[in-house]
């Protein structure tokens, strides 16, 4: 599975060591910046993240700044993504297997190293259950309106 990873200066310490927990696992890292604590603005990490995952580049991503609040709302602004901001396993989870979410946005100023590490591996680990499900998902794309 290859995995879009970025963040802003504020998740940039988080992100370091959530690529290296996922490259310990064998996960193929893009890792699309920032690269390093300087200033600067989550949107444009968010939009690269989801555009890597619609394009086929990437399986799923994962997004970090402050809050996950910021970067999971540029992410959701590119049709086909699907970003959950989560601060507990449960969320983690059931966000894939009911929404199918594509993008896992974490707050670094939220959530302790360990537990990030957690729900990344609770949320790369659950499968989408498909069924009814699936109806609901479709009813969010942006083409399901017109």
């Amino acid at each position: 599975m290859k995995i879009a990873i970025g963040s802003d200066h504020a998740g940039y310490a988080l992100k370091q060591l959530i690529v290296e927990h996922l490259e310990q696992q064998g996960y193929s890292v893009n890792d699309i910046g920032t690269h390093s604590t300087e200033s600067t603005d989550y949107p444009q990490y968010g939009r690269a993240a989801a555009e890597e995952i619609v394009s086929g580049r990437a399986d799923r991503g994962i997004l970090i700044c402050g809050t996950g609040v910021g970067i999971s709302i540029a992410a959701n602004k590119v049709a086909g993504i699907r970003a959950v901001v989560c601060s507990d396993p449960l969320t983690a989870e059931l966000s894939v297997r009911h929404n199918n979410t594509n993008i896992l946005a974490l707050g670094a100023r939220i959530v302790g190293d360990e537990l990030a590490k957690y729900l990344v591996d609770h949320w790369l680990q659950a499968k989408f259950e498909g069924g009814r499900h699936l109806r609901r998902v479709r009813e969010i794309e942006p083409e399901h309106g017109k």
